[in-house]
């Protein structure tokens, strides 16, 4: 081989090597110049007062539109104008101290209510100093040890006065004093009767527009993964380890329900408890969190954008909020779940959804870690005016899914069945923690079909699969303009089928 060989080679690998690095370059940039998800739902940081450490877990928008958030920590602090374009630290002023990890706020007919680890408090501003001075204990009918684990989230109040509080159990596995491990709800005359055994390790509560009140649950024992949970009178959810406790509260309750069957499926074991309340919606674990979180719901009339009655769950480690369409099958609850936005500065806790259209974010890593690197956060979605093209609903048929989008889908793209990848899996419901995905199948989509106004397609599929997560991947679908989905991943846990 001559030099001349020798040096030509040199320059064509050279050259090559320039050409594949301007090709990553130009593809980086149109990564970053396509459609992101802050083009649609811009995030305010908060700057919060030196020196104060506010792991926010929950907040309550008052009448004058200052906003209270509560931290895990024992403080409440007063941010005035909350919706300004940027908020800084002089915004902030104490409310109150001295509080045992409360975690969510409500507001109700004068009073700031509080859920406390070991009691629900009220609390007001009687001087008008900007600052709480009367508190008074509203219920405290359940124990408390000195386990970290025995957190306690609250509701907003109904209509009728009446608040419910989720009761973390002592530990994973047991529930060493009373009433851990179930919802218990608290009447306007403060009596605290139990509403819902089974409940693990709540993270955050909320109502749907119709005024159906939910949980997060998250990964443990008999719990294979998070999920959303719905709250009713008398129902079991899942975590036999507050069973105990039934004893004390038959009058309500009623007898204690079957003892599940430790590897089981939570959907078979269900059609032999009658009690057992299936999860509305399972969060697979990693592709859409770790540690699911607050609950809020958009009743804002669009000011939040196109996913008006959609409920909005954070998630603490991943640092993000998941989107989730719900309906209802043979009289139950159930739908399906998207990512929405990430990027947060911690590990999302709290959420609140205004009348504005504004989402309030608090976060906290608490020593778990998360992906935002903060330790704690205060934050504030808002909507751009931009339309994002996304998957509005995902509904369950007879033999398949009808998908609607945000906008007006491309025929072409949108009925290749190519552009559809479709799998299922469940859980093992079982007493060690948690489950890896199990009993995985491939059904077959026979089928797409655009609506006429294009906002819909129909996907006939064949092997629809009861108590499965139905996982499905549609990265190749265009709008009119050429455009991708924002987020092509849906997750639809089928927890029954339309008959």
């Amino acid at each position: 081989m001559t030099i001349y060989h020798s040096l030509a080679i040199v320059i064509a690998l050279c050259f090559n090597l320039l050409v594949s690095t301007v090709a990553l370059a130009q593809s980086a940039d149109r990564k970053q110049t396509g459609p992101k998800e802050a083009d649609y739902y811009p995030i305010t940081s908060f700057e919060t007062p030196l020196g104060e450490v506010i792991e926010a877990s929950g907040f309550q928008l008052m009448p004058d539109d200052s906003l209270i958030v509560c931290s895990r920590r024992g403080d409440l602090f007063r941010i005035r104008d909350p919706f300004a374009q940027t908020v800084g630290a002089d915004q902030f002023s104490v409310y109150a101290r001295g509080l045992h990890e409360p975690l969510s706020l409500a507001w109700h007919d004068g009073w700031l209510y509080a859920t406390q680890r070991a009691e629900v408090t009220r609390m007001r501003d009687e001087d008008g100093d900007g600052a709480a001075d009367v508190f008074e204990t509203v219920a405290d009918g359940w124990g408390v040890s000195t386990d970290y684990h025995e957190y306690a989230f609250g509701s907003k109040l109904d209509a009728d006065g009446n608040l419910v509080v989720t009761l973390c159990l002592t530990g994973s596995f047991n529930s060493d004093v009373p009433y851990r491990g179930w919802a218990m709800k608290i009447t306007p005359d403060g009596q605290t009767l139990p509403m819902t055994s089974g409940v693990r390790s709540p993270g955050g509560m909320g109502t749907d527009s119709q005024g159906r009140l939910f949980y997060t649950d998250n990964q443990g024992p008999w719990n294979g993964t998070c999920g959303l949970k719905l709250l009713r009178q008398g129902k079991f959810v899942g975590h036999p380890g507050g069973f105990k406790w039934y004893d004390d509260a038959q009058s309500v309750m009623g007898p204690p329900p079957k003892e599940p069957e430790s590897g089981s499926r939570m959907h078979t074991q269900a059609d032999q408890i009658p009690e057992l309340e299936m999860p509305v919606v399972w969060f697979p674990y990693d592709k859409m969190g770790k540690s699911a979180s607050g609950i809020a719901c958009d009743t804002t009339g669009g000011k939040f954008g196109p996913f008006e009655n959609q409920l909005f769950v954070a998630d603490q480690s991943k640092s993000t909020v998941m989107r989730v369409f719900l309906e209802d099958i043979q009289g139950h609850v159930q739908g399906a779940c998207f990512p929405f936005r990430s990027g947060f500065a911690s590990g999302n806790v709290g959420v609140e959804m205004t009348p504005q259209g504004s989402l309030f974010v608090g976060g906290t890593n608490r020593g778990w870690g998360s992906v935002g690197s903060q330790p704690f956060a205060i934050e504030r979605v808002d909507w751009s005016g931009k339309l994002p093209f996304e998957i509005l609903a995902m509904r369950l048929q007879t033999d398949g899914f009808e998908l609607e989008f945000t906008q007006p889908v491309d025929p072409q793209t949108a009925s290749q069945l190519s552009g559809y990848d479709l799998q299922t899996y469940t859980y093992e419901y079982r007493s060690q923690y948690g489950s890896p995905e199990v009993d995985h199948t491939r059904p077959t989509i026979q089928s797409a079909t655009v609506s006429e106004d294009r906002r819909k397609v129909r996907l006939v599929i064949d092997g629809l699969q009861r108590g499965h997560v139905h996982e499905l991947v549609c990265d190749q679908i265009k709008n009119a303009s050429g455009q991708s989905l924002l987020h092509p991943e849906a997750y639809y846990t089928a927890s029954y089928l339309v008959k």
